[in-house]
C-alpha cells in the first residue's frame, strides 16, 4: 500500500486579511475603501493557475508576455492616491491582469478598461481619473489628451531603473506630475521614451 500526502488547499481568506494586516496597514494603507475592496477581491482569480498559492505574496507575479500583476502594496498605495469617488468617469490602464480595474470598478461613476496600446490610441476623452497599473518612462501626450480639465491621474513612473508613484492634475491644458513614494513595481514597455542618440 502506497501512502502519498495531500497539500491541504490554500486558505486564501486567512491570505487575504494576512494582506491587510502585514502588508497595507502596516506600510500606512489604512482607507477604509481600501481595505474593503482588497478584502473583498479575490487576488488569486487574476494570476495563473500555477501560481494562485503565491497570490498574496509582496512582490509582482509574472503572468507572461511581460506582463506581471503588481505587488499588493502598489495596488493599494494606487487606489489610495486616487481618491475615487461616485461621479469619477475613469480609465484604468491595465497592465495585464484586470485586479486594478475591478477594485476601482464599483466606487467609480464609469470604468473603462484598455491595455497600454489601446490607451494610446483611444480617442474617447473627459476622463476625471486615470489610473496606469504600472510605471512610464513617459505619458504620452495622447493619453493626457483624454484627460478631462482638472483630471486626476495615478501612475507610476520610471526613471534610470528607479520606479515611483506619481500623481498628477491636467490645469489649463497641461498635465504636471508629482512623485510621492519610491515603489518598486513593473514598467509598461509601451510608454517608453524615445531613445536619443548615443555615443
Amino acid at each position: 500500500m502506497t501512502m502519498t500526502a495531500t497539500r491541504p488547499a490554500p486558505d486564501f481568506a486567512a491570505a487575504r486579511r494576512a494582506m491587510l494586516d502585514s502588508q497595507l496597514r502596516t506600510s500606512g494603507v489604512n482607507e477604509p475603501f481600501v481595505l474593503a475592496r482588497m478584502g473583498e477581491v479575490a487576488r488569486e482569480d487574476f494570476v495563473p493557475e500555477t501560481m494562485r498559492s503565491a497570490a498574496y505574496m509582496d512582490r509582482a507575479i509574472a503572468l507572461g508576455d511581460g506582463r506581471h500583476l503588481a505587488a499588493p502594496l502598489v495596488q493599494g498605495r494606487m487606489l489610495a492616491e486616487a481618491k475615487p469617488v461616485a461621479t469619477d468617469t475613469a480609465l484604468v490602464v491595465d497592465g495585464g491582469s484586470g485586479y486594478l480595474a475591478e477594485l476601482l470598478r464599483p466606487l467609480v461613476g464609469s470604468l473603462t478598461v484598455q491595455n497600454a496600446e489601446e490607451a494610446i490610441k483611444g480617442r474617447k476623452g473627459g476622463f476625471s481619473l486615470i489610473v496606469v497599473d504600472g510605471a512610464a518612462e513617459e505619458i504620452p501626450t495622447s493619453l493626457a489628451r483624454r484627460m478631462a480639465d482638472d483630471g486626476r491621474i495615478v501612475t507610476g513612473l520610471a526613471e534610470r531603473g528607479v520606479t515611483r508613484l506619481a500623481v498628477g492634475r491636467k490645469i489649463g491644458g497641461e498635465l504636471s506630475l508629482l512623485p510621492v513614494a519610491d515603489i518598486g513595481m513593473p514598467v509598461l514597455a509601451e510608454f517608453a521614451a524615445p531613445k536619443g542618440w548615443s555615443f
